[in-house]
């Protein structure tokens, strides 16, 4: 396998990764219409790197002042059912500073992530072997792209867009937490199932956009991390330098990707990721009835 092939799907994992497209299906589905080979879990996960990355480094600030708060808060529970500061004495004013120099809405938000994610990790352990095997059959990808899709399209137009991340309590945190396990079904995908559900519980775009990139913080992490040992013991088609080249650009292509996506959602709707998403299961259903991609 050559440079090309390998930078290509690396671009491909860094702009799927984040965007409501599923960036399995999409490393399901090249190889196989191109008639590349399969490159195998050790490049799978060594490009998964380049993501975290990415995320990691572009929320940096973000997730620092999350768990400073957060850390903060096991240590001052009753700051935590506040979410203004309290009348105090001027004298007191520099330590009343002092003390709340976090604040609970962050800390908050640190539970909500580590509640979301809670379920995709149970799942992906007890389906581990389902989700590496017969879940990667491509009428299922075909199917989930287009369901998948519709539900994004319904989602964007029937939720209110009333409420912001400071409205996240533990009851969204724990249905949109759920809804992440839907998305070990390749052509899902877990930023489009977590962004659908935060429409429909009625969060704004770029607020379920932005909660949906948090808790892909963990989740690409911790998939990279999982896999990383047993990728390792496994052979990759790709040589060292193409498998560096495509974490590269897994890693440029996704810190591009986040910026973009957190821009376009401030002025635009998901419409566009709605017709993509069914005109590729459209043509992957045509492709697999006619013979020319074989579903396994």
């Amino acid at each position: 396998m050559d440079w090309l092939q390998a930078i290509i799907l690396g671009i491909i994992q860094g702009v799927t990764e984040f965007l409501p497209i599923s960036s399995s299906a999409h490393l399901r589905v090249v190889p196989a219409l191109f008639g590349w080979e399969d490159p195998g879990p050790a490049f799978t996960a060594v490009t998964h790197g380049g993501s975290a990355a990415a995320i990691v480094i572009f929320f940096g600030k973000d997730i620092l002042r999350i768990c400073n708060a957060w850390f903060r808060s096991l240590v001052n529970r009753d700051a935590m059912r506040q979410d203004t500061l309290v009348p105090v004495r001027p004298s007191a004013q520099a330590s009343h500073r002092r003390e709340r120099s976090w604040d609970p809405a962050d800390a908050r938000l640190g539970w909500y992530v580590i509640i979301g994610t809670v379920p995709i990790i149970a799942a992906g352990v007890l389906l581990e072997d389902y989700v590496e095997n017969e879940f990667r059959s491509l009428w299922i990808v075909a199917a989930t792209f287009i369901v998948g899709g519709l539900v994004l399209w319904i989602a964007d137009r029937a939720g209110s867009r009333s409420l912001t991340l400071r409205s996240l309590d533990g009851r969204y945190a724990v249905i949109i937490g759920l809804s992440q396990v839907l998305a070990l079904l390749p052509g899902t995908s877990r930023a489009g199932v977590v962004i659908a559900v935060a429409l429909l519980l009625g969060f704004q775009r770029e607020a379920a956009a932005r909660f949906a990139l948090l808790l892909a913080i963990p989740a690409v992490v911790g998939a990279t991390v999982f896999q990383w040992s047993d990728a390792m013991s496994a052979e990759s088609v790709y040589a060292t330098g193409p498998t560096i080249g495509a974490v590269v650009a897994a890693f440029i292509s996704s810190y591009a990707t986040i910026y973009w996506l957190l821009s376009w959602l401030q002025t635009r709707t998901f419409t566009p990721f709605v017709i993509y998403r069914v005109g590729v299961g459209l043509v992957l259903i045509g492709l697999l009835a006619g013979g020319v991609l074989s579903a396994t």
